[in-house]
């Protein structure tokens, strides 16, 4: 496992913290060198190539992905993982928000793809691996604005695997329950009791704690790598059994 990638060019886009710095660190583990486009990259430490790129800007993101394709010498692994979080019911956000989230969690992902794409077809092994969310599969309260940008990315995926098969690139997407990162540790720090909050959340997955980076970083190397060649058009949950179970209630 720790050289299945070696020689393979990968981008992981909000790879300066959370999942996306999990999975760079990983991939770079099993061989890939591996680029990191983030606002804030500095936390990218070498063996990790660091590029401050902003996914809402398709300037700044055709002139990243250019530098890093001729830095690596090409593209083979693309990793959508650049994003952002929204709370509330549908009438809680008003459309400039609405706009601002789906320029990030949607659109940046067409951005970033678009560019890469000419690099990707040139590769022998080309994959897309896009983070979605268990909210584009399960209805979650006070999620309506972040439910519709995840439903959006998981169709994305499915279109644009159907739309590069033949031209040899695979697109899939992971699908992460609750996970142990910075933006749910800030949401846990804004609720009244963060400890009340932080046990919910662990007790609405079905393993009874929230998904951890490392273990949504395998689920993207795996998407990405050569084990994976006949996947594609798949969207695989790490979600503690979230979306596929449904439990009796245990008796006390």
């Amino acid at each position: 496992m720790s050289g299945e990638l070696h020689g393979l060019k990968a981008v992981v886009t909000g790879g300066g913290s959370g999942l996306g710095l999990a999975t760079a660190r990983l991939l770079a583990a099993r061989g890939a060198e591996v680029a990191v486009l983030d606002l804030k990259p500095d936390t990218a430490q070498v063996p990790l190539w660091a590029y401050r790129a902003d996914v809402a800007d398709d300037a700044s993101v055709q002139a990243t992905i250019r530098q890093v394709a001729k830095d690596l010498g090409g593209i083979d692994i693309l990793v959508n993982n650049a994003g952002v979080g929204a709370v509330g019911t549908v009438e809680d956000n008003d459309d400039a928000e609405w706009q601002r989230v789906f320029d990030i969690n949607v659109l940046g992902m067409v951005r970033t793809t678009r560019a890469a794409l000419p690099h990707l077809r040139a590769s022998q092994h080309a994959s897309i691996v896009n983070t979605c969310s268990i909210a584009a599969t399960a209805g979650l309260p006070q999620r309506a604005l972040y439910s519709a940008s995840k439903g959006a990315v998981l169709s994305l995926t499915l279109a644009m695997a159907a739309d590069h098969v033949h031209e040899g690139i695979r697109v899939n997407c992971v699908n992460p329950g609750t996970a142990d990162t910075p933006w749910v540790a800030r949401l846990l720090d804004q609720a009244a009791d963060p400890e009340a909050e932080r046990a919910a959340l662990n007790a609405r997955q079905p393993m009874g704690r929230l998904v951890t980076a490392d273990e949504v970083a395998a689920a993207i190397a795996y998407l990405a790598g050569p084990a994976a060649a006949s996947v594609t058009g798949t969207a695989l949950a790490v979600d503690g059994g979230m979306q596929g179970l449904r439990l009796r209630p245990v008796r006390q």
